[in-house]
């Protein structure tokens, strides 16, 4: 889930090992698994090994589209789109923008967007697929002085056109 949900996503063996709370060994073998099959790719990085995604894998848009139909972004973000209103951007943000399924999901919506409606479909979606959802309304004046914060170099665009950093 780590490489497709974000397929700009990179770690290396002993971060993935922590994160996941597994040992190095174990972890070891399944990225060389992985790789072998070159649906990750490898990169040496000074004395490291990184990671990621191979985006150029025959199945890659297939692997991405099983992942984020198994996270429920991809039925969230049909439901916020078709009855919100007028949607012209959203960003994945947090710990599901970096790979991290940990249950909450954090989405930056900008446009014209019916929040009540917003909440009510948040909740129900959320129960849905087990996951909290926390989606934040910003107008792009807002997204951009927040850019830091939301650490939106690490986000990920899952409607609309990209907003440009200020």
């Amino acid at each position: 889930m780590k490489f497709f949900l974000n397929p700009g996503t990179r770690a290396y063996l002993r971060e993935l090992a922590s994160e996941f709370d597994e040992s190095t060994n174990s972890v070891r073998v399944e990225l060389n698994r992985l790789s072998k099959a070159n649906i990750i790719s490898a990169e040496n990085v000074g004395r490291t090994i990184e990671y990621h995604a191979n985006a150029e894998h025959s199945l890659f848009n297939e692997l991405q589209a099983l992942v984020r139909k198994y996270a429920g972004v991809d039925k969230l973000v049909e439901t916020l789109i078709k009855k919100l209103g007028d949607v012209k951007t959203a960003y994945l943000v947090g710990d599901y923008a970096r790979g991290i399924d940990s249950g909450l999901i954090d989405i930056i919506l900008i446009g014209k967007i019916n929040k009540i409606e917003l909440d009510r479909i948040a909740e129900r979606r959320g129960r849905d697929i087990s996951r909290k959802i926390r989606p934040m309304v910003v107008t792009i004046k807002e997204l951009r002085s927040l850019w830091e914060q939301l650490n939106m170099d690490q986000a990920l665009l899952i409607w609309g056109k990209p907003v440009e950093k200020a």
